[in-house]
């Protein structure tokens, strides 16, 4: 029994053994089993395979795995996604061969060159200049495609619409390709119908004169507003908005601009959905001035604002300007003008309080330009109205503004302001594109003073980028020849004062009038500067030497005496007030000029001459613009008589109905005009529309023309020379025409003599290329 025991002892005690030993395995094997497992994860190294131009370096460095790490699928994945992203490769592979990650690549073409086809309505170096692609540059698929879409935006701008981009590559040696884009223009895609929805007050073809965006019609093929371009349709929106505010409808809305697109793709349908609202009087108008010693009253004239006139909000933007420039005039440089409009629905009526207050006191710390590669600073920089230093004035910068936009260098100014170093200071940014300032005409045309004329001329606006003017024209015609050169500093001395000179040599024909040739060659010198705003002066300094040529023996004996050369100093100067809203098309305003001149500072000519002449413009309405003009002259010789080439001479353009020097003293034996000493012109015209689309620029005019001329010595037996007035009046048409203006007028002479030389039509144009 006792053994028995024993042996069942060590039995059990056996079993104990081999139980804990296989509990110990057991662990030993689940402790050293990650050990194991994490050795043959590792990446020992990393393969790269495919490169050519690209270090296997630079690769590696856009994995985000590196020898040593596990072999993590997700940061496998990402690091394949980096790869592609870096827009390098055509393909990527990552795959594991043992302990080793190998990266496949196909590197992307180099571009060899890059090639347009199909391109007739757009320059090759206006889409290079677009496109982002550029020779020796990798060729990305997603690139190509932007490119794509950049020269299809081009061509819808222009009003392609139908237009169609291709891109084509040509394998070449060494992994390179050329890229050639195939473009399929296709057709113009034009306005067809232009519709509005929601007006009442304003029918369809009033607002459609009022908006940029014009109906296809044959005479505008020299016009690109009847295709279609969504920027457009933006300002027009604006043009809507501008125009319904002007006529008093202050809650105008447009609700949308939809534009359809034909199946084709070659014509469009727009419409405007608006809302006009109820029209609006002013009411109560009040100016409030909240600033110390300044009393409303002092600057009340400002208000130009009437109660019970039809609500204006151009009106409102002038006065506040008005109002913000009176005040800085008397010495408050930090200005707020606010309106403050309380509109009145039921009763129509918006009372409105200008509210002048002390503004934010910031003064401007400096004046960036940029963008300027040809024009030089100081060009920029005296055009502001205020300098760096000075109180920040937004009236001021927006002058600033329209004074360099005028210098018509620039294709785009862009003002803006930034923070300054001190929240009481501002930073002025200036940004400019420059555009061709040279210029190369060649003109062809018709007149009745000349007769058939060409011209060629040759202009730099912007000299070596300083902003002086450089031109040279030449004129040739039937009845008059000129060649001149010219040249202007617009700011002599960094004054404002424009200074220039003109070298010229002039040869006309005088035999139809008076019997006689002539050939001048001499030249100017001249300077003038502003007194105000409206208030101008030059003075200039004329040596001249004439040569009265030709004569012949049937030309009356007072022309043959002033045969021969003779040379003319003199000095003379114009003050001129000008107010008029534009010095080319005028419409509004007036202007007045006096002028002086003194000839015997040397040469052998002696005389003073005075001119007093103006104009006055008023528009009635829409295309009626009434237009008053005169001019009164006399010319007195020093201890001499007059000089034929010195006199005046009236008729043809400034005398309409009689023909050029067709009035004043006359030679009756021989019928050649000889001038007069005093003179007088006046002129009457209203433009009248002929109810033709406005962009064909055809206006109709009726006038009505009176003066005299008078004054000759020595006299004779032979002279008439009668003071009377002469009168005529007449119709005519104006067209600026595609090739040039033309001018077709037909006058009447109401009241002559009977020696005066008349003439029924007047026809002037030109073109210049």
């Amino acid at each position: 029994m006792n053994i028995n025991i024993q042996v069942g002892r060590s039995v059990r005690g056996l079993m104990s053994s081999f139980l804990v030993g296989l509990m110990m395995a057991v662990v030993f094997t689940v402790q050293s089993a990650p050990v194991q497992a994490q050795g043959a994860d590792t990446i020992r190294a990393i393969a790269v395979e495919g490169v050519a131009r690209i270090e296997a370096e630079t690769v590696r460095s856009y994995l985000l795995v590196r020898e040593g790490d596990s072999f993590d699928p997700l940061r496998i994945d990402r690091s394949l996604k980096s790869l592609f992203s870096t827009g390098l490769f055509a393909d990527v592979s990552l795959k594991r061969e043992g302990d080793t990650l190998v990266v496949s690549v196909v590197e992307n073409p180099v571009i060899n060159r890059i090639a347009f086809e199909g391109n007739n309505r757009i320059k090759d170096e206006e889409l290079a200049a677009e496109v982002s692609l550029k020779a020796r540059v990798i060729y990305t698929r997603s690139k190509v495609q932007n490119d794509v879409n950049r020269i299809q935006t081009i061509y819808q701008r222009s009003g392609r619409f139908a237009v169609s981009v291709e891109p084509k590559i040509i394998q070449l040696p060494q992994n390179r390709v050329d890229l050639v884009f195939e473009v399929d223009e296709g057709t113009l895609t034009e306005v067809q119908n232009i519709r509005f929805i929601g007006n009442r007050i304003f029918d369809d073809g009033d607002l459609r004169d009022i908006i940029r965006t014009r109906e296809t019609r044959w005479y505008r093929f020299l016009s690109s507003d009847d295709t279609y371009d969504p920027d457009r349709i933006t300002f027009d929106r604006e043009l809507l908005r501008r125009y319904y505010l002007k006529n008093g409808y202050a809650d105008f809305r447009v609700l949308s601009a939809i534009a359809e697109l034909t199946p084709d793709r070659t014509q469009f349908f727009i419409t405007f959905t608006i809302e006009e609202g109820p029209r609006y009087k002013f009411g109560n108008i009040e100016l409030q001035a909240n600033l110390r010693d300044l009393k409303a009253e002092d600057i009340a004239d400002k208000m130009t604002l009437t109660a019970g006139d039809w609500y204006d909000s151009t009106a409102v933007d002038e006065t506040v300007d008005a109002l913000t420039a009176a005040v800085g005039n008397k010495g408050y440089a930090f200005v707020d003008v606010r309106p403050s409009v309380d509109r009145n629905e039921e009763t129509g009526v918006i009372d409105i309080a200008f509210k002048i207050k002390e503004g934010p006191r910031v003064f401007v710390e400096r004046i960036n330009v940029t963008g300027n590669v040809r024009t030089v600073d100081e060009v920029v920089r005296r055009e502001f109205r205020i300098v760096e230093g000075d109180a920040f004035n937004a009236s001021k910068l927006r002058s600033s503004l329209t004074r360099i936009e005028n210098l018509d260098f620039f294709e785009k100014v862009t003002l803006t302001q930034a923070p300054g170093s001190a929240p009481d200071k501002a930073v002025v940014n200036v940004e400019v594109q420059e555009k061709s300032t040279g210029s190369l005409s060649i003109g062809a045309g018709y007149s009745s003073a000349a007769g058939a004329l060409a011209e060629f001329g040759i202009r730099e606006r912007n000299l070596l980028g300083r902003g002086q003017d450089l031109a040279l024209n030449l004129r040739l015609s039937e009845k008059q020849s000129q060649i001149d050169l010219s040249f202007t500093e617009p700011h002599f001395l960094n004054r404002d004062v424009s200074a220039g000179f003109d070298i010229y040599r002039t040869e006309t024909d005088n035999q139809t009038s008076s019997s006689y040739d002539t050939q001048t060659t001499g030249g100017n010198l001249r300077f003038g500067y502003p007194i105000s705003s409206k208030l101008s002066q030059s003075w200039r300094y004329t040596l001249k030497t004439s040569n009265i040529t030709k004569v012949p023996s049937t030309a009356s004996i007072y022309i043959q005496n002033q045969a021969g050369k003779n040379t003319l100093s003199e000095i003379g100067h114009a003050i001129v007030y000008d107010r008029r809203n534009s010095k080319v098309n005028p419409s509004e305003g007036y202007f007045a000029r006096m002028s002086n001149d003194l000839a015997g500072i040397g040469g052998d000519t002696k005389y003073m001459r005075n001119r007093v002449n103006g104009a006055y413009y008023h528009k009635f309405a829409d295309g009626w613009i009434a237009t008053t003009r005169g001019g009164i002259g006399l010319i007195t010789g020093i201890g001499e008589d007059v000089g034929l080439l010195d006199r005046f001479f009236v008729g043809g353009d400034n005398l309409r109905g009689f023909e050029n020097s067709g009035i004043g003293p006359r030679d009756t034996s021989t019928d050649d005009s000889l001038g007069g000493e005093f003179m007088y012109t006046a002129s009457t015209e209203l433009s009248v529309p002929l109810g033709l689309p406005q962009e064909l620029g055809i206006t109709g005019k009726v006038f009505s023309d009176i003066g005299s001329l008078s004054g000759v010595n020595p006299s004779g037996t032979d002279i008439v020379d009668d003071s009377s007035l002469r009168a005529s009046a007449g119709l005519g048409i104006t067209w600026v025409s595609p090739v040039g203006p033309i001018s077709l007028d037909f006058a009447q002479a109401l009241m002559k003599q009977s020696y005066d030389n008349t003439e029924l039509m007047r026809v002037n144009f030109g073109t210049t290329f």
